[in-house]
């Protein structure tokens, strides 16, 4: 059993399970690492729990974001450079790599390096010795290294963007992680992993979703992965506060997507699609309790169908005309006169797009 530090790979999956069971035999040793995996899928995280389950986890990892330094400063910032070796160089500095002595290094977005720098890696990873940038004094590093991409360095390779022999030296263990569309048994553990994360962190007490609302969750493909999960899921239980979580609190991007799947001309609707109202001791206006619950529906329509009133009445199942009297009631759309128009008083002069 992994430690509870690395919990947060959560999943029942098969795919999750593998990379457990991955992380396991290879934290007990010192073999380079190349977890590869599209964005937000938690590569860094698979990193952190190989780190803290190995023998290394009382000493430093360090990260490096090889995607986000510029390639003429990424040198200096992984070896580190002696004072005026360069215009801006005002004092020694120590890179990532003596930093990270005895730990361990993690390069993310290892396949962003600029050519003329993987030769300096590959010796590195090599021989566990480099030179400051600036300095003729060769360092050595007791460092495990663990790199992590979303390119496909195989054909990086084979269009020479990327060092075959390096790629070699990193491709010591591979861990592919999949994207979470093809691991969506794994969706309703992580939103209640990450609902009851936020409500500690918050204080707040909102309710995982089921019903419908999970539905919506597991017809959505997720193109940003765990990490567009996590994000909704925070907003989501921010914004709410308590109680339960409904469709109307879900993105239109994820409301849509389940639309779609709901077969055409379903009149039935599930009791998970109205929030969860409680009849208040002293009773309510049903009237205006139904009339506000209809005017979020047109609203929805609208919104979704961009303003287009024939959409709109087409999803809502009525009339056109049915659909512009209730707009005009609310003061959506202004009688147009006779004289200005040139149509019947009381006609809607909007157009459709």
């Amino acid at each position: 059993m992994l430690a509870n530090h690395s919990s947060f790979l959560v999943g029942e999956g098969p795919a999750i399970q593998q990379i457990l069971k991955t992380v396991q035999k290879v934290a007990q040793t010192d073999s380079t690492v190349l977890i590869t995996g599209e964005s937000g899928t938690g590569k860094e995280l698979v990193a952190r729990a190989i780190h803290l389950e190995s023998q290394r986890a009382d000493r430093p990892m360090v990260t490096v974001n090889c995607g986000a330094i510029p390639g003429d400063l990424l040198e200096a910032e992984l070896f580190g450079h002696k004072k005026g070796s360069f215009t801006g160089a005002t004092q020694d500095r120590m890179g990532r790599f003596e930093l990270a002595h005895e730990g361990t290094l993690f390069l993310d977005e290892v396949g962003e390096i600029p050519l003329h720098l993987q030769v300096k890696l590959l010796r590195v990873i090599q021989t566990k010795q480099f030179e400051p940038i600036g300095s003729s004094e060769t360092r050595t590093v007791d460092v495990r290294i663990i790199a992590a991409t979303n390119r496909n360095l195989e054909e990086a390779v084979a269009k020479r963007e990327f060092r075959e022999d390096l790629f070699y030296r990193l491709n010591v263990i591979p861990v592919m992680i999949p994207p979470l569309r093809e691991r969506k048994s794994d969706i309703p553990l992580l939103v209640k992993h990450f609902v009851e994360k936020i409500d500690r962190i918050t204080g707040h007490s909102v309710q995982a979703p089921e019903g419908a609302v999970l539905e919506a969750l597991l017809a959505y493909d997720w193109p940003g992965n765990i990490r567009e999960l996590e994000n909704l899921i925070e907003r989501v239980v921010i914004l709410k506060g308590h109680g339960g979580i409904g469709l109307e609190d879900l993105p239109q991007r994820v409301f849509r997507k389940y639309a779609e799947t709901q077969p055409a001309g379903a009149g039935a609707i599930s009791e998970w699609d109205f929030p969860r109202m409680v009849l208040p001791n002293q009773g309510l206006d049903l009237k205006n309790v139904v009339a506000s619950f209809e005017n979020h529906l047109i609203d929805q329509a609208l919104s979704r169908t961009s303003g287009n009133k024939n959409k709109a009445s087409e999803l809502l199942q009525m009339n056109r005309t049915t659909l512009v009297e209730k707009l005009r009631k609310r003061g959506m759309i202004v009688p147009a006169k006779k004289k200005e128009a040139g149509v019947e008083d009381g006609s809607d002069f909007d157009t459709d797009i």
